[in-house]
């Protein structure tokens, strides 16, 4: 196999956020590893896909839109692909209209079900708004 390009690889992330603003949790079950790795402000997360699915559907948030800047793509290996950007996301949570501001990286691996999503970090920008 041959490694991944950039322009896949930012496709696939593309892909899962849109599955978020959809709330199609079918569709970020799919794209997420068995057992998918997350940080964030909460912490260390280990999330099983049909919680990750679950999760996309439920809660009191929505994604109305997203914009990503300065992405930067690696693949150390064919079957592997490290993903790096910052994020500005207008989201609605528990009712109030926010616009965010962050850095976000996630790790895809290629295995026999295709492209998933094995690993995510997010950190809000210092300011909370400006990427």
């Amino acid at each position: 196999m041959t490694a991944a390009t950039k322009d896949e690889i930012i496709a696939l992330e593309k892909e899962y956020w849109d599955a978020m603003k959809a709330k199609d949790g079918k569709r970020t079950s799919q794209l997420s590893g068995k057992l998918a790795l997350t940080t964030s402000a909460r912490g260390v997360t280990s999330i099983p896909k049909a919680k990750m699915g679950q999760m996309t559907e439920e809660g009191n948030w929505t994604l109305e839109s997203y914009e990503f800047e300065d992405v930067n793509v690696v693949t150390p290996a064919d079957d592997i692909a490290i993903i790096a950007y910052k994020v500005k996301q207008k989201v609605t949570m528990d009712g109030k209209k926010q616009e965010l501001r962050a850095a976000d990286i996630s790790t895809w691996v290629r295995g026999p079900d295709g492209w998933e999503c094995h690993a995510h970090s997010e950190t809000f920008l210092q300011d909370g708004k400006g990427a």
